[in-house]
């Protein structure tokens, strides 16, 4: 079986590399599963053991998922300078470098909708990080860029975190091609209820636009930890929805119940984040509107009561809290339920993935499918396609198509009949670049 390493195609983006990006670098190789297997540093490698930087890079598998509902086998995919060249007859292809995945299943990377990048344990207490802890801003973008390689690893090949000023410096680098991790993007600093009122709203538009934010968030409702309840008026959405759409940028919002999922509706809002206590009425409402749904039913939960004691004490980490979880999960994953039957509701993949999830975003998909009731390839689709649509990027992600980025993973088995395959990675490909390449069979 010929598995090359693949040679690393940097591209500064005219950015300067931050001074702490080579401690990130060092940091990376020690934790988080480790730095790169293949592809790491300068070294290029041909099939051969020449070293020779190849000019054109072929993926076959047993089968492949194209991202849009597709199955294909007897196929190849032909990557050139991190894009899609072509997706050919198996075999068709000579002078190239190539990778035999056979055992295997190719498909676009997973984009996960909403993660918080920086959201980590301190390594001293081991409890939640929190604003009153001594981290200086070179630690949280250690801990982010930690964050990003867990996710890239797992085949998540795209995030949007909403967000941390944290998300900036480490974009910035995975961009450069200074670290590696998913394409992110990031919300900056969020909307809330004390931001003020509607000029207030507009004028945090207007100065994260300047920032560099790739989205807006927006908090329209309480925690579920205390209820859900709706925090910003109608007025207050249209100011802030309507600014951003001024700017050309996207706004996501936190909301748990009808009342503010509506509002957010009524305001031109782009996604709903959350949603576990809305009725069909207002899931009817989105899909009229053309806002995309995010439900977060299983990882966040599950990741919250694995790590309770990290939790508990801090903030709305109360007791009660917790409670208030558990009794959310069957509500939730109802309202996932009645959203599968809503015509035209467009359900994308996102985790709400904090400090002790990064790395099991696929679980949430798996739920979905084996508690939810989810078609297994319209998981799939949810995860690449349609959640590259979301992020206002279906013209270049989440398909495996001639143009598009090669953000690429395999998978031991066949999601699209078993959606646990998803976790069993033994590939990763971002921008044409190889960031794991195991032997099938060894996948996480």
């Amino acid at each position: 079986m010929l598995r090359p390493m693949m040679s690393i195609r940097r591209d500064n983006g005219g950015r300067a590399a931050p001074w702490w990006i080579g401690t990130v670098a060092w940091v990376l190789a020690g934790c988080g599963g480790g730095a790169p297997e293949r592809g790491q540093g300068n070294a290029a490698g041909g099939p051969d053991g020449s070293g020779a930087e190849e000019d054109v890079i072929v993926l076959r598998a047993d089968r492949l998922l194209d991202g849009r509902g597709g199955s294909m086998s007897g196929r190849e995919v032909v990557v050139r300078d991190g894009r899609i060249e072509a997706v050919a007859e198996a075999g068709s292809t000579t002078g190239a470098a190539v990778y035999d995945l056979s055992g295997a299943t190719l498909l676009p990377g997973l984009i996960d909708t909403h993660v918080h990048l920086g959201w980590h344990f301190d390594r001293e207490t081991g409890r939640l990080h929190t604003a009153a802890s001594a981290d200086s801003p070179e630690d949280q973008a250690l801990y982010a860029a930690e964050n990003a390689w867990k996710m890239l690893h797992s085949g998540v090949t795209t995030v949007q975190s909403v967000g941390g000023a944290e998300d900036v410096p480490v974009r910035n680098a995975v961009a450069g091609g200074m670290l590696p991790g998913p394409r992110i993007l990031t919300s900056i600093r969020p909307i809330n209820a004390g931001t003020g009122g509607p000029a207030e709203m507009r004028a945090h538009v207007d100065e994260m636009a300047v920032a560099g934010a790739d989205v807006i968030k927006i908090f329209a409702s309480e925690s579920i930890r205390v209820g859900g309840g709706p925090t910003l008026s109608q007025e207050q959405l249209d100011a802030a929805c309507g600014r951003a759409s001024e700017h050309g940028l996207r706004t996501v919002v936190h909301a748990h119940g009808p009342e503010s999922a509506s509002r957010a509706a009524r305001a031109g809002c782009s996604q709903i984040e959350h949603g576990a206590l809305l009725d069909r009425a207002t899931l009817e409402l989105l899909a009229e509107r053309g806002l995309y749904y995010d439900p977060h039913i299983h990882v966040i939960f599950d990741n919250y009561f694995a790590n309770a004691e990290r939790y508990l004490g801090i903030g709305n980490y109360t007791e009660e809290g917790f409670e208030q979880m558990r009794a959310a999960v069957p509500v939730a994953l109802a309202t996932f339920q009645e959203a599968l039957t809503v015509e035209g509701l467009d359900i994308v993949f996102g985790t709400d993935a904090v400090a002790g999830a990064h790395g099991n975003n696929w679980r949430e998909l798996v739920y979905r499918v084996e508690e939810g009731g989810q078609d297994p390839m319209a998981a799939v689709v949810s995860a690449t396609s349609l959640a590259a649509a979301s992020l206002g990027l279906g013209g270049s992600l989440g398909a495996v198509e001639p143009g598009y980025e090669a953000d690429l993973i395999a998978v031991a088995g066949d999601p699209s009949a078993d959606i646990g395959a998803l976790g069993r990675v033994v590939f990763v490909m971002r921008a044409g670049r190889v960031y794991r390449n195991d032997p099938v069979g060894a996948g996480r």
